[in-house]
């Protein structure tokens, strides 16, 4: 197995893919190499910075945003919220109660199992409307002379 190796001249850090595009962790990331890696834009990561979505992100001393990957795994759990169809302003209220600490555990719990249920409600509608496509199309494929599926 070959692993490729690259210096990044802007965070003088190592990164190395391996066969298959296997990523290894580094200790920084750009806001490009994160855009790159997670399909954010540079916009929407300075905004969720903005808004209280992540945390401050560490800066060089020339002030460019300085990623690591405990904010790649943050990002892909925002993803997944985002998936959920959880509203920006509750996954901004989950971020600020991860940053209060402990204490806010139950609260954090409680934003979590409401988008679990607002995710199993979409499920069975889903679920439901897709029963009503699979009679239509068994319809067609029926009356029509078609072949059912």
């Amino acid at each position: 197995m070959s692993v490729m190796a690259s210096t990044s001249t802007t965070t003088g850090t190592t990164t190395s893919t391996g066969t298959g595009g296997t990523r290894i962790p580094r200790a920084f990331y750009t806001i490009s190499e994160v855009a790159a890696l997670t399909g954010l834009t540079a916009h929407t990561l300075r905004w969720y910075e903005r808004i209280g979505l992540m945390s401050h992100v560490d800066r060089s001393h020339t002030g460019q945003r300085r990623f690591t990957e405990r904010d790649l795994g943050w990002l892909a759990f925002v993803g997944k919220l985002r998936l959920t169809g959880m509203p920006v302003a509750d996954m901004v209220r989950y971020a600020e109660l991860v940053r209060e600490g402990d204490h806010t555990r139950d609260e954090r719990r409680e934003l979590l199992e409401a988008t679990r249920r607002d995710v199993l409600s979409r499920i069975t509608e889903l679920q439901d409307t897709l029963a009503v496509l699979d009679i239509k199309i068994s319809h067609y494929g029926t009356t029509c002379g078609g072949t059912s599926s």
